[in-house]
């Protein structure tokens, strides 16, 4: 199965082409990238209006060098899977909108893919790995604990209270003028910093349901911030490695909330962990630390999948129409989407081959 996979969720317009054999093992046959981001950099964050536009400008160029790369055409593909939810809603639209077009005029099924199964599921394309699993998803706008307990069984065990991670991030660098995108600007500066240098708190340490607060953290560092007025380049550094630092205690703190609830269920002992900020160096140590301390092993996209890219969208969506979970042209674009609207009864879904 060939399935051309659209995401236009926020600011990367990206396509992308996967082949499932019916073992239900994945190769990536190509992945086009446009990043948005000198269109938002002057604003210090992403504007809808100007991203919905940018999107309908390049998303049909896009999806025809995705096609160029994997040596097809529309002809060879056997499905269409685009983002519809959760995102930018005008940017959610170009990409559904087009998937729709497609799966019209070459007569193929359609995939609306809820964005966090796309991360979810990236590992079974990159690695093979198949659920049960514990997922930690850490982006610009979700960070949540979710039992994967087999396909397309999703169970939130908990999430942020208030800022996303990756939203703690950017307004980090904001207030400290670092620049946008805020994620790699903080780690950059936090390289020569002393990660000890300022006490910062740790929001809910040691509760335990294994949600996250993020509110608190960020003002801290606004207050030594303003303490430090001017700051100068010393201080940012060893204000963002510190920043960096709580924020890896908090996740490992939090993590060891949630392997308590998830090891009831008597899964395997396995960490996915997906999403953009995943690919920061230091969260990512923080993680490993805690999976060899408690026996679990640790799994991650490649960081060029990490971040919002279309791969992962035509990786889901092959596995849904392989299971027939296919939509109508009538599916509906959307704002807010829990991922755990999206599970589906064991008792409905097909087997996906012999071998599962």
């Amino acid at each position: 199965m060939t399935v051309l996979g659209i995401e236009t969720s926020c600011d990367e317009t990206a396509a992308a082409i996967v082949r499932r054999d019916p073992f239900g093992n994945g190769t990536l046959l190509s992945s086009i990238i446009r990043s948005q981001f000198k269109d938002h950099e002057a604003y210090g964050g992403v504007v809808p209006e100007i991203a919905a536009r940018a999107h309908v400008q390049v998303v049909d160029k896009i999806v025809e060098a995705a096609l160029n790369e994997a040596k097809l055409d529309f002809g060879d593909l056997d499905g269409v899977a685009a983002t519809a939810g959760p995102g930018l809603i005008g940017g959610v639209l170009v990409g559904l909108v087009t998937a729709k077009a497609i799966a019209l005029v070459h007569d193929i099924p359609l995939a609306a893919v809820n964005h966090l199964e796309g991360h979810a599921l990236t590992v079974g394309l990159t690695e093979g790995l198949r659920p049960p699993y514990l997922l930690l998803l850490v982006s610009g706008g979700h960070t949540e604990f979710l039992k994967v307990g087999g396909a397309f069984q999703y169970e939130k065990l908990g999430g942020t209270i208030d800022d996303a991670l990756g939203e703690a991030f950017d307004k980090v660098a904001k207030m400290l003028g670092l620049g946008f995108p805020g994620g790699p600007a903080v780690e950059r500066t936090a390289a020569s910093g002393d990660p000890y240098r300022f006490d910062l708190p740790r929001p809910l340490a040691g509760r335990p349901r294994p949600d996250f607060s993020f509110s608190g953290l960020k003002t801290a560092v606004r207050q030594v911030a303003l303490t430090h007025a001017p700051v100068s380049r010393q201080v940012a550094a060893d204000l963002c490695a510190s920043f960096q630092k709580a924020a890896g205690d908090v996740v490992r703190d939090r993590l060891r909330a949630a392997m308590t609830i998830y090891e009831a269920s008597g899964l395997p002992r396995r960490l996915v962990v997906a999403g953009g900020v995943a690919s920061n160096r230091t969260l990512r140590t923080a993680l490993l630390k805690e999976c060899e301390a408690s026996e679990y092993t640790f799994h991650a996209p490649p960081p060029g999948l990490c971040t919002d890219n279309a791969a992962m969208i035509a990786w889901a969506g092959a596995n849904r129409i392989a299971a027939g979970l296919v939509d109508g042209l009538d599916v509906a674009a959307r704002a807010r989407w829990p991922i755990s609207e999206v599970s589906v009864p064991v008792e409905t879904v097909k087997e996906l081959s012999a071998a599962e």
